[in-house]
């Protein structure tokens, strides 16, 4: 049963593809963690930062990698009509990095893997549906009900614009 909160929360996270040529920068998040297995880098936007400076801080707190070419390419967002939560997902894609990678990485070990092999990884299907939206022309709009509680998607829409189909 759905009961609408009557107050709302937003929480407001980015993730950033790194792509180089044929193949993107990819973490393997411990259980601990959580969202463990594969995933791009990203967290969450700390206020007042823009959203895509909370996006480039992210990939250099978790990769060591400066961005210096990114691209925004859609939103992903789940709501919680029951917890009054809507949790948004900026995504962009980077396609120029400076930089070394980190030899300790603090939320996973990093991997450079093709991009025709990446969703041969274990990973989360939520990014694994997400994951080629990023190299898709155009943008994206993940938009998802879900109850938390009992882990259900009651109504779900993605959208690409620019896209021709």
């Amino acid at each position: 049963m759905i009961g609408l909160a009557t107050e709302v929360t937003h929480k407001i996270y980015t993730m950033c593809m790194i792509q180089d040529g044929t193949k993107v920068l990819l973490m393997n998040r411990p259980n601990r963690k959580g969202c463990p297995g594969y995933i791009a880098p990203g967290g969450k936007v700390e206020f007042p930062e823009s959203i895509v400076n909370g996006a480039i801080r992210e990939v250099k707190e978790e990769t060591g990698l400066t961005v210096t070419e990114i691209v925004f390419k859609g939103i992903d967002e789940y709501c919680d009509p029951n917890q009054g939560l809507r949790y948004m997902v900026f995504n962009y894609l980077a396609t120029a990095t400076e930089g070394e990678l980190l030899k300790n990485p603090p939320e996973g070990d990093l991997l450079w893997v093709d991009m025709k092999e990446a969703l041969n990884l274990p990973m989360q299907d939520w990014f694994k549906r997400r994951f080629p939206l990023f190299f898709e022309p155009g943008t994206f709009e993940v938009s998802s009900v879900w109850l938390a509680e009992t882990d259900e998607t009651l109504e779900a829409t993605t959208k690409n614009y620019g896209v021709q189909r």
